[in-house]
């Protein structure tokens, strides 16, 4: 049974941090796309970062500048890290994990983390 499991939102003032974790019990974890995604109430899910399997990053417009994603292979984790945040930012962050190997495609999700930003 394939788990992701994010920890590390909550309540934080604007112009603060948090780091968000997920943990994910895939076998070959370094061969996963893993990725950060957010909903905003009333909105879509949207991308907030990836990072591949050689480790090269892709963030959202948005969150340049002051998200960083990484990735532990030896631990399972991906993080990121959220700097300078804004209410904007305001959402359930959830993980992701992709890979397509052998034409089978593996795509699982977190449950979500709630990570607020207000006064």
């Amino acid at each position: 049974q394939v788990q992701l499991v994010e920890s590390g939102g909550g309540l934080v003032q604007p112009g603060g941090s948090l780091r968000l974790a997920c943990a994910a019990s895939v076998t070959i974890f370094s061969s996963y796309v893993m990725a950060w995604y957010r909903q905003a109430p009333g909105k879509q899910r949207e991308l907030v970062a990836q990072i591949s399997s050689g480790s090269t990053p892709k963030y959202a417009d948005s969150v340049k500048g002051r998200f960083t994603i990484s990735r532990d292979n030896a631990e399972n984790t991906v993080y990121l890290q959220m700097n300078s945040l804004k209410p904007e930012d305001t959402a359930v962050y959830y993980c992701n994990a992709l890979r397509v190997r052998a034409g089978i495609l593996n795509d699982y999700w977190g449950q979500g983390t709630q990570v607020t930003v207000s006064s």
